[in-house]
């Protein structure tokens, strides 16, 4: 039987323990060569570069993080200016279509107030009163009646695109929003507030006055439900008692598209959008004493205040 080597007097493997003490002058020689291997090796393996490469990526990433948080995520509101062309066919319908439309066989869902609720600003201007949400379907529907009416008694500037909730029904109904938008009018003083974003997250704060007539005439029997979106006072003489048509009407259809229907007096879309901007007309002229005139005479809104002046306060 062959013994075993004892332990500890193993041979070291091969290259990786020196067979005798290195000399001082192996050990300068081995520094030399280190440092030859560090000059020549590529800039992107430095030492430096590794280090501000790290830090750069992270910075990177980082910032991609807070702007998707920022973004919140899918249901972000993403406005853009309206187009002229989309303007233009809503501010400016052909009185042939309009006058052809008439009440476009709507409801118009108006509800007349006490007349205590009369409202009018310092000036005595009757004010109209919206409060609304950039996420709502409902709203986003009722807006293209409203900047066809409010168009006939002022002007808007800074109107923008949007799309309602993605997660709502009727999602992603394209529509504008009044957010960051300016009204001027010598007919009406107008009051929009959009209190929440796409995402459901707080956006515009009511003025106290707006707070008291939201709590007062946002409920039964004035509006269907308390607390609605959308909300419309007119002149402290109309309530919308409940959004003025189906924002179906409008599923998979784009701005651009609504927008060139409205010359067609027979399309629903048109009866929907016309009918009740000229059901609103009728109720601000009742509250205007129908000034103006170039708007109020008309034959068509004349026919459709007169059905609006039937119309009873409900019993509270």
């Amino acid at each position: 039987m062959t013994p075993r080597k004892p332990a500890g007097k193993r041979p070291a493997p091969a290259g990786k323990y020196p067979a005798r003490p290195v000399t001082k002058k192996q050990r300068r020689n081995m520094a030399a060569a280190r440092a030859v291997s560090l000059e020549h090796r590529p800039p992107w393996q430095s030492p430096t570069v590794v280090t501000i490469s790290s830090v750069a990526v992270v910075a990177i990433v980082l910032i991609v993080i807070v702007v998707i948080n920022a973004a919140g995520g899918s249901n972000a509101t993403v406005a853009t200016p309206v187009p002229q062309a989309v303007l233009s066919a809503v501010v400016n319908p052909s009185t042939s279509v309009v006058d052809s439309v008439g009440s476009g066989g709507q409801s118009g869902e108006m509800v007349r107030l006490p007349a205590s609720a009369k409202l009018v600003d310092a000036g005595g201007k009757p004010m109209v009163v919206y409060v609304g949400a950039e996420y709502c379907p409902y709203c986003a529907a009722e807006r293209w009646a409203m900047v066809m009416w409010l168009s006939r008694f002022g002007t808007f500037t800074n109107l923008h695109e949007i799309q309602s909730s993605s997660t709502d029904i009727d999602p992603n109904t394209d529509t504008f929003t009044f957010y960051k938008s300016s009204y001027t009018s010598q007919y009406i003083d107008l009051s929009t507030n959009e209190i929440e974003d796409r995402a459901q997250q707080p956006l515009q704060k009511m003025s106290t006055q707006v707070t008291n007539i939201w709590t007062k005439w946002n409920t039964p029997p004035y509006t269907q439900q308390q607390g609605q979106f959308p909300f419309l006072d007119i002149g402290g003489v109309f309530s919308l008692y409940t959004t003025s048509y189906d924002p179906a009407t409008l599923k998979n259809l784009s701005w651009g598209q609504i927008a060139a229907k409205l010359s067609n007096p027979n399309d629903q879309v048109t009866k929907d959008i016309v009918g009740n901007a000229n059901i609103l007309t009728a109720a601000t002229c009742i509250a205007t004493g129908d000034q103006p005139s170039s708007v109020c005479s008309s034959s068509t809104i004349q026919n459709i205040e007169q059905v609006l002046k039937t119309i009873k306060t409900p019993s509270a």
